[in-house]
């Protein structure tokens, strides 16, 4: 597989056109041939990722075929593969929760009319990830990070007729674009200066400082801004919340280890990048801070089941960011990996849950433990690992990216208080969501476990949450950090003050949420009156959509609103008035044209025609007639003549 690693991403595209043009209207066929097709491509995954780590030596395993399709004076354009460490991870990150979710979705979406068209989209999802993690230069990163986007919006706005799900399709991926326009700036500087997209080239050429210092900076803030936009980072995070109104398995595919990671992968993909501009990397990792604190906050007072979960994929991504700016390579990577797998397992156990009591509020819930117990088993794991219990997944993962802070106070504190935020909120919402008494009991007596094709996937998500964290354990000669460290300041020495510190914080937030929302000896609603003002900030977001709603958007209406009105009123009113002048002209036109000139040439047709009737009476066509008005004309031709002789001869004799 290692020369062969292009079969991957076009296993699901073959699944996608088969779909499209052959059994669109056979839903089981369908389902069944975009989930085997997953399948292969994980299985071959996972055969990659082992010649990866048993061909790796000295040095990192590096692979790349290409070929060239523009080659101009010293410019390059190229199509092609790459695997390397980093790239046979997110192999098996994305084919793993992709076919989870496809295997979830079966019972899920069950009974949908356009059950064949939702596989199809995954399937094109899954293909766009794909080639966007194999890429070898950014001109065609590019390409699949825009058809990434395409197929986010089919899947978040899944069930258009719903205005609220449309209307989320539309934010993100107009969103998404505003940090793709600095994504391409980033592209553009770099084609101009460079004269080469191709990753090692690129990388090569900037640790020889062939780019200066400022347009290296802005190179690098350019393409950070796609990250931003993708992994729906401060300020761009907006549309991720909103896109909870897609079907739930698309959230955790989408927000659990695919799109939202691809930011992830794109700065830690760019390393050398970063690294080369300090001024970038700080930048990287404050936005990550401001990020994984602000969604933090955000989600302990949410009572949508899923904006809580969308909340917590905000914070954990600002937590990757973060280490990544801070030069964590492997810390930001590793918690990527882990945080997939169990974020995936609390989107799928959020949407058992939905589909069990129907609705989305967690007030609305309560004592779910005892009729959805995998569901519920399963959960709590996922919580655990994120809250980074020892010895779960999350715990490695979170603590080095807590250690990769350890030469800033501020932000190691800053990640410490969200971490304990993290724990807060997560074990609310197992808390009101499966423990105490119920809420609703309409809503609890209709309430069952989800099908197999459900609850299996949560199983084996949860196996990883558990376990795929040991790979990083710090002592472990052999483990993540090892495999995928090819250059980069990567690992931090263990330090178990730290790791203590972090377990307890945690450990605090759990039983915070504990004592107030299943012991209640500490009463939410006193604690909110009593920090109302906090309270309503954190529940409006920091009116984050408000200010952008009076700051951007309601001046775009009033713009176009304007404009509109100038069109119609100056522009159209001018065309109108010459288009009324111009009808009055033909008018009067028109008038002076059959009134005046045919008036005119119809007259003289009328005394032409009147004139030869008279004319046409004295032509009788007989000879005797013509004579005796021959002899007529010449008896009034004499007397007139003899008149005049007389005349003439009187005149003479009066002049004598």
């Amino acid at each position: 597989m290692l020369n062969n690693t292009f079969i991957i991403p076009l296993l699901p595209l073959f699944a996608f056109i088969v779909i499209v043009f052959f059994t669109r209207w056979k839903e089981k066929l369908s389902a069944g041939i975009s989930i085997s097709m997953t399948a292969i491509g994980w299985v071959l995954s996972i055969i990659t990722m082992i010649q990866v780590v048993t061909h790796q030596g000295e040095h990192a395993v590096r692979i790349e075929q290409a070929f060239d399709i523009i080659n101009f004076t010293g410019f390059r354009l190229e199509l092609g593969t790459l695997l390397d460490p980093l790239t046979a991870v997110m192999l098996i990150v994305v084919t793993t929760v992709a076919l989870m979710v496809q295997i979830y979705s079966l019972g899920y979406m069950h009974g949908d009319p356009r059950f064949s068209r939702y596989y199809a989209y995954l399937s094109l999802f899954t293909f766009s990830m794909l080639g966007l993690v194999v890429a070898n230069n950014f001109f065609e990163i590019f390409i699949f990070w825009e058809l990434v986007g395409l197929t986010s919006y089919l899947l978040i706005g899944f069930w258009f007729e719903k205005k609220s799900a449309s209307d989320a399709g539309k934010k993100a991926f107009i969103t998404t674009k505003v940090g793709d326009l600095g994504f391409l700036l980033g592209l553009l500087i770099m084609g101009m200066t460079l004269g080469t997209f191709n990753y090692g080239e690129v990388f090569g050429l900037v640790e020889a400082g062939a780019i200066s210092g400022g347009l290296l900076t802005l190179m690098a803030i350019g393409i950070f801004c796609g990250a931003v936009g993708k992994s729906a980072q401060f300020p761009l995070h907006v549309w991720l919340p909103d896109a909870m109104e897609g079907p739930t398995p698309v959230s955790a595919l989408i927000h659990a280890a695919t799109m939202v990671a691809a930011g992830v992968f794109l700065v830690a993909r760019c390393m050398t990048i970063f690294i080369a501009s300090p001024e970038a990397a700080m930048t990287v990792a404050w936005i990550g801070l401001i990020t994984a604190f602000m969604a933090a906050s955000i989600a302990l007072v949410q009572n949508d089941i899923k904006r809580v979960l969308a909340y917590s994929t905000l914070s954990q991504l600002g937590y990757m960011i973060m280490a990544l700016g801070l030069a964590g390579f492997t810390a930001g990577t590793f918690h990527l990996m882990t945080h997939a797998f169990f974020k995936a397992l609390l989107f799928l156990g959020a949407g058992s849950v939905i589909h069990a009591v129907h609705t989305n509020n967690i007030q609305e819930m309560g004592g779910l433990s005892s009729k959805m117990k995998t569901t519920a088993m399963t959960f709590i794991i996922a919580s655990l690992s994120i809250s980074g219990i020892f010895p779960l997944s999350g715990f490695w993962s979170k603590d080095e990216i807590i250690a990769s802070a350890h030469n800033h106070p501020f932000f190691m504190v800053i990640a410490l208080l969200v971490a304990f935020m993290t724990a807060f909120y997560m074990f609310r919402l197992c808390f009101l969501t499966f423990f105490g008494a119920p809420r609703d009991q309409e809503k609890y007596d209709h309430a069952h476990e989800s099908p197999k094709s459900m609850t299996m996937p949560l199983v084996f998500l949860a196996v990883l949450s558990v376990c795929a964290g040991w790979v990083g354990i710090p002592w472990l000669k052999h483990g993540f950090s090892s495999v995928v460290y090819h250059g980069h300041p990567h690992h931090v020495e263990a330090n178990i003050l730290l790791m203590i510190i972090s377990s307890l914080v945690a450990v605090s937030g759990i039983a915070l949420a504990y004592l107030m929302y299943y012991k209640k000896s500490i009463s939410a609603e006193a604690m909110g009156r009593r920090f109302q003002p906090i309270y309503k900030l954190l529940y409006n977001k920091y009116y984050i959509d408000e200010i952008y709603d009076a700051v951007i958007i309601q001046p775009i209406y009033w713009t176009a609103r304007s404009l509109w009105r100038f069109d119609a009123g100056i522009i159209d009113g001018l065309v109108n008035l010459h288009a009324t002048v111009t009808i009055w002209l033909s008018k009067v036109k028109y008038w002076i044209d059959v009134y005046i000139v045919d008036g005119i040439v119809n007259g003289l047709g009328l005394v032409t025609g009147a004139a030869s009737s008279v004319l046409r009476l004295i032509q009788s066509g007989r000879l005797a007639h013509y004579l005796l008005v021959i002899l007529f004309g010449l008896i009034v031709i004499g007397f007139l003549a003899s008149s005049n002789l007389l005349n003439w001869a009187f005149l003479e004799v009066g002049i004598h």
